[in-house]
């Protein structure tokens, strides 16, 4: 075969060739798009095409853009007096021209109002036992306005009385009461510093009692005194080493234990009597020492009027009782020492109320502040 035979054979076999991949190529873009879509039909995805927003689509976009151009949203806080965070407060906000809308602080005090329409408008807080507070500002189109932090404050007694019952009236300030600690670490459960503080109920004292014999600071005050009673073998009968120590460590709590909870609980449940002191602060430094002292043996009754302190006056002979069971023989005196310690113990009381009368406040951080005392 001449080479220009074979030449136009090989040449005719390459246009064979690229024919047959020419005619491959098109049915490979033909077939495989079909088989792409076959498949991810069966697997339930929907065709590129459908992905492509429909007029319906495009108009609910348009009106958020529209809604977003014209709206805004309001969000704050709300504490109270000593800056803690408050939950369960009633929000409402409301707006000329639109229907009052309503929210609650969560327990980060936090609340929020949102698709606010641009304009002025006003927030009223409230809730049991505090003073609606109110605040007024204007939101422009888009802003996200954040109130400044909506601080709740106690009302006077007379004004909470419209709408909060006694109960919560005194609940809420047995609350600010409990955060009363001297030098912000003592206790200092039991001082009033509002003339007019509603009663407690049986349950609240009950509540105060046992919050105050449960303190960490109750409990290292005991172990304190304790180890000043061993140091000087105070109580020999009890001994010394560890055992020693737990036993004397025993006999305080139990003396402080049954005097609080007898006298300023039981009792003061029994005859409806009010185991707090309430300071005078003010008049003349005469009146507020024989105030001082007259409350050793005084009270206020939950019907507000003045009364011998039966309840914490009979819990301490109770307590000096009880103590002849598990102190050393050789330190019981029967009747006589229980009624001597009684006598110590209202001089002691005397001391205590003009230490609190004149002292104590200055000290103690977190004091709620009511209104002035009368003299």
């Amino acid at each position: 075969m001449s080479n220009w035979a074979r030449g136009r054979n090989g040449s005719r076999r390459r246009g064979l060739e690229t024919g047959r991949v020419l005619l491959f190529l098109v049915m490979f873009s033909v077939a495989v798009p079909a088989w792409c879509r076959q498949v991810a039909m069966r697997a339930g995805v929907a065709p590129a095409e459908s992905a492509l927003p429909d007029a319906a689509q495009i108009q609910a976009t348009a009106q958020v853009a529209r809604d977003q151009a014209t709206t805004g949203s309001i969000h704050g806080t709300v504490v109270d007096k000593d800056g803690s965070v408050y939950e369960g407060a009633k929000v409402q906000l409301t707006q000329e021209g639109a229907s009052a809308r309503t929210a609650t602080s969560d327990s980060n005090g936090q609340f929020q109002f949102s698709g606010v329409a641009a304009g002025a408008f006003q927030l009223a807080v409230s809730s049991s036992g505090f003073g609606t507070q109110t605040v007024s500002g204007a939101l422009q189109a888009g802003e996200s306005h954040e109130v400044k932090a909506v601080v709740l404050a106690v009302t006077s007694t007379t004004d909470v009385r419209v709408n909060a019952s006694q109960v919560e009236i005194a609940q809420e300030q047995l609350r600010q009461e409990e955060k009363q600690r001297v030098f912000g670490v003592i206790p200092n459960f039991y001082i009033v510093y509002d003339p007019h503080a509603a009663p407690l109920t049986s349950k609240q004292k009950f509540n105060l009692a046992w919050k105050s014999l449960v303190d960490p600071v109750t409990f290292l005050g005991v172990g304190a005194s304790a180890g000043i009673e061993q140091a000087t073998n105070e109580f020999k009968g009890y001994g010394q080493g560890a055992q020693g120590y737990g036993k004397r460590f025993g006999a305080g709590y139990t003396d402080g234990f049954t005097n609080t909870m007898i006298g300023g609980a039981i009792l003061a449940s029994w005859w409806k009597q009010d185991p707090r002191y309430f300071q005078k602060g003010t008049g003349t430094v005469r009146s507020r020492v024989l105030y001082a002292i007259a409350m050793s043996v005084m009270c206020k009754g939950d019907n507000g009027h003045w009364q011998v302190t039966y309840a914490a006056m009979a819990g301490g002979l109770a307590s000096g009782g009880i103590s002849n069971l598990y102190y050393p023989a050789a330190d019981r005196n029967g009747v006589g020492l229980t009624f001597e310690n009684f006598g110590i113990g209202l001089g002691d009381g005397a001391i205590q109320n003009l230490i609190q009368e004149f002292v104590i406040r200055r000290l103690t951080p977190h004091v709620p502040k009511y209104g002035a005392s009368k003299p």
